[in-house]
């Protein structure tokens, strides 16, 4: 490749961001500008010195400006090979002047069609044709042609222009490099689109899914030392996601915390409000709602204060200062929080009290939107399974009591939240819980009589009065006995065991109301 002095410029853009300001900077250098429609009405406003295309090609802008580059005299002067003697000749021969910077980004269609009131017909038209073929043009020809497709590319290029007079190779192919995958994301995003628009086969899932994804956060190293990791968002990703979330304080994020991050967002959603869930190792150790904050999240630690030393927590209501205090007392240690939003007071003391202060991770979130049952993507080896997320609350109309005893109104509201926070926890999942607070779970064991015993274990003398959440059925009457010995007063489970009967008789010996929810919750 050769340097390439930067004498003219092409400009049509949609995101007009320090447009006016590089547009000054490229006429202080030297460069002559042309511009199209809007671009061109923003740079003359501006009081920019700037050649209309249209006047340059010969030919109007047509169409409600769906054409207006695709034209020889514009592709001409990007794709013209400089060292081409051929190429020269058809520049002379048809007045085709030469542009060795392109400047251009594409109607905002991902942002349009992410609006609900979005027409199919106002979505059409913001598929952009002329702009992704300059682009392609500028990029195929980077080795004498500059191509920026992102306002944040405009200093650096500014910079090069003014000190050398151009861009370097080195410039010029990494800019080439961003610039393909620009239209490849643009593509991505319409041909999702489309498919969302005309497949019906398979339920909820197209016969192709493709990934608009971009690097937003490098990171140390994965769930060890010695992996490599990096942390990629969607292009449509929600603004209410931990991907989003604004850091208000603390260190660098790790690829163990966002797992943590996210679940406990997930485990707080899903609480009555105000609630609080406290996450190891992507399992909820502690979780609680009450008539207050500060008391959810006293609750909440109380629930396994030995597993939540170190935890991330997870809020569905700005965090305020009361639960702020508990969480500064000796003893306690937190990596990272996320919420919907932080008082001026609860900011103040959990980054001017706790030994931690200067450490813990403040992610705010915005508001808090209730789940959707958005496609989730898991990869495996070669590949990748694809499912709905299990983030929509129960249908309670499909519950049942099919036990001779009813649960009182305390055990119902008891079993509710229990049912909320089991089905969070790792297969096979138990929790125990009272007055609406987590007292024990076991979690990813092989047996489901394991996970009884651990939960039991957990509660300690606190398990007597407790309710009883399984996140599948039980295929015997074993962990029913065990749960009766250990004083816990309630069950809900999904039911759907050929010994059902089995399991509905031992809980009518020892007069225990159970409720079958007909949905089961793994989480593996």
């Amino acid at each position: 490749m050769t340097s390439s002095k930067i004498e003219r410029a092409l400009l049509s853009v949609s995101d007009k961001t320090g447009l006016v300001e590089f547009a000054k900077g490229l006429v202080a250098a030297g460069v002559s500008l042309y511009s199209t429609g809007g671009t061109r009405k923003a740079l003359e406003t501006a009081g920019i010195e700037v050649q209309d295309v249209a006047a340059y090609t010969g030919s109007p802008e047509m169409m409600d400006g769906r054409v207006k580059t695709l034209h020889p005299k514009v592709h001409g002067g990007i794709l013209c090979r400089h060292d081409h003697t051929g190429d020269q000749k058809s520049l002379e021969d048809h007045e085709i002047a030469r542009f060795e910077l392109v400047v251009v980004n594409l109607y905002p269609f991902s942002q349009t069609v992410a609006k609900s009131e979005t027409t199919f017909a106002e979505a059409i038209e913001q598929i952009d044709i002329g702009g992704p073929s300059m682009v392609r043009s500028a990029a195929k020809n980077h080795a004498f042609v500059t191509i920026a497709s992102n306002p944040q590319q405009y200093s650096e290029i500014l910079s090069a222009i003014q000190q050398q007079g151009g861009t370097t190779p080195e410039q010029r192919r990494q800019l080439a490099a961003e610039a393909f995958a620009h239209t490849a994301d643009y593509d991505a995003g319409i041909a999702k689109y489309f498919a969302k628009q005309t497949e019906t086969e398979s339920g909820d899932f197209t016969s192709t899914i493709r990934l608009n994804l971009s690097r937003t956060l490098p990171l140390r190293y994965g769930e060890n030392p010695h992996q490599c990791a990096a942390l990629y968002k969607l292009a449509d990703a929600g603004p209410h996601s931990v991907v989003n979330a604004e850091q208000l304080n603390g260190k660098e994020l790790s690829y163990n915390n966002l797992l943590d991050l996210d679940a406990a967002l997930g485990v707080a959603r899903s609480l009555p409000t105000p609630g609080v869930a406290v996450l190891k190792h992507n399992n909820p150790c502690g979780a609680a709602s009450a008539s207050t904050l500060g008391e959810a999240m006293q609750k909440a630690w109380a629930g396994d204060p030995i597993s939540a030393f170190g935890s991330i927590l997870g809020f569905n209501v700005p965090v305020d200062a009361a639960a702020a205090e508990c969480l500064a007392e000796p003893g306690k240690f937190v990596e990272a929080i996320v919420a919907p939003d932080y008082t001026p007071e609860a900011l103040e003391i959990l980054t001017t009290k706790p030994k931690w202060k200067a450490n813990v991770r403040l992610m705010k979130i915005g508001q808090l939107e209730p789940g959707t049952g958005a496609i989730q993507l898991r990869s495996i080896d070669g590949g990748y399974l694809a499912q709905t997320a299990d983030d929509k609350p129960d249908d309670e109309t499909e519950w049942k009591i099919v036990t001779e005893t009813t649960p009182t109104d305390t055990q119902m509201a008891d079993l509710r939240f229990a049912w909320a926070v089991c089905r969070h926890v790792k297969s096979n999942a138990i929790v125990l819980a009272k007055d609406e607070m987590l007292l024990g779970a076991g979690a990813g064991q092989m047996s489901r009589v394991d996970s009884v015993e651990i939960s039991i274990s957990k509660a300690g003398d606190r398990v007597t009065g407790s309710v009883l959440a399984s996140d599948a059925f039980f295929p015997f009457d074993d962990s029913i006995h065990r749960a009766a010995e250990a004083g816990i007063t309630a069950i809900i489970q999904p039911g759907g065991s050929r010994n059902d009967e089995q399991v509905i008789a031992a809980c009518n010996k020892h007069g225990l109301p159970m409720v079958f929810t007909n949905c089961r919750h793994f989480r593996h």
